[in-house]
């Protein structure tokens, strides 16, 4: 498959799809013209089972790799683990020409991410994403982060890696719940960008949960070139980046309120797209048609739609949304549709509105 490239000038790069990048590493960061020493940094899941091939073809390309360890699931994504990580780089003397590799999933790699960002001011790093999410989504167009406990991504900065490898084969390890909630965020690309695209998946969602890999490699290409024709526009969220946020304001809410241990990410966001698509209809007139095809792709996808709260749960999750990094002048600015593949960003909602969907939120509702 033909990579998927992204022009941003002195920092473009290619994101290769593939079934077997993960053992070319070596020989794709040598391309690259990388300083020796290197650090992998991968979580106490992914570790196991990818690091050993890793690192050989990182040694066997002539670099000098440390692996370094952090725990799994978002609770990972905390500046305790930042500084884990900093000592690990010191001791092992990387510098200003050494790079960092993100093996693993979203959090891995918004992780590692802002480590590279960061130390000494900024080294280079590559992505080697092994979920669905981050393959689609997180692992490209540069925006690395970690968690403070008042919020997600509260913490972070734009730093674009100079590779990204998405090996398809990693989807045989994945487990399912993994999965599916990776599908969160293809059908968000439908919603937001690509209307046929949405029908695609509507139609050959049962090659996906089945995981053929040539309906797999489409999809995943599908959705790289749309987020990088949006972040080749906007690479810093100044306008149409904003797009990508859709659903994230709930999501990320109920993410913070359940202290990042309920939710997957792709399960919180699904039900947060359900929350702006009901939104969306009474704001910009979605089809009511339109809002059920919505909700009923990701029930198909096995994703959760909708949340029971409890009063004070609910309240939590308002002042959750007050916290997202869209908030203006304290106002809550929404992504909504209008239809399928076109959104607008920095919508204001009223309200009473805004409290009638949170309401709604609730399966019997």
């Amino acid at each position: 498959m033909q990579p998927v490239n992204v022009p941003l000038g002195a920092r473009s790069y290619a994101i290769h799809i593939g079934k077997g990048p993960l053992a070319r590493v070596g020989q794709e960061c040598r391309k690259l013209a990388l300083g020796r020493r290197c650090a992998v940094i991968s979580d106490r899941n992914v570790a196991p089972i990818y690091s050993p091939a890793v690192l050989q073809s990182l040694r066997a390309a002539g670099f000098e790799p440390h692996l370094i360890v952090v725990p799994a699931g978002e609770t990972a994504k905390c500046l305790k683990n930042v500084q884990a990580c900093y000592d690990q780089l010191a001791s092992h003397r990387l510098e200003r020409q050494s790079f960092i590799v993100a093996l693993g999933g979203g959090v891995v790699g918004d992780l590692a991410g802002f480590v590279a960002a960061t130390y000494l001011r900024g080294v280079a790093f590559v992505q080697m994403p092994t979920t669905l999410l981050a393959q689609v989504d997180s692992s490209v167009g540069g925006k690395v982060g970690v968690n403070l406990p008042a919020g997600k991504n509260l913490v972070g900065a734009f730093h674009q890696p100079r590779l990204v490898l998405c090996d398809l084969n990693a989807f045989g390890t994945l487990p399912e719940r993994e999965f599916r909630a990776g599908l969160a965020e293809v059908i968000k690309y439908g919603i937001i960008y690509d209307a046929p695209f949405f029908v695609r998946l509507e139609r050959d969602l049962g090659k996906l949960l089945r995981r053929e890999t040539r309906c797999l490699g489409e999809v995943v290409a599908r959705c790289c070139e749309i987020k990088t024709e949006v972040v080749g526009q906007d690479e810093t969220e100044s306008g149409l980046r904003a797009i990508l946020n859709f659903g994230h304001t709930v999501g990320h809410a109920l993410e913070a309120i359940s202290r990042y241990g309920q939710y997957l990410h792709g399960e919180a966001i699904a039900i947060g797209q359900v929350a702006a698509a009901r939104l969306s209809a009474a704001q910009l007139g979605l089809p009511a048609a339109d809002v059920e095809r919505i909700r009923l792709l990701f029930h198909q996808c096995g994703l959760p739609t909708s949340v029971r709260l409890t009063p004070a749960q609910r309240t939590k999750l308002l002042a959750a949304m007050r916290l997202d990094k869209k908030v203006s002048d304290g106002e809550i600015k929404f992504v909504l549709a209008e239809c399928l593949g076109k959104v607008r960003w920095g919508q204001a909602v009223p309200a009473a509105l805004l409290h009638s969907v949170v309401d709604h939120l609730s399966p019997n509702s």
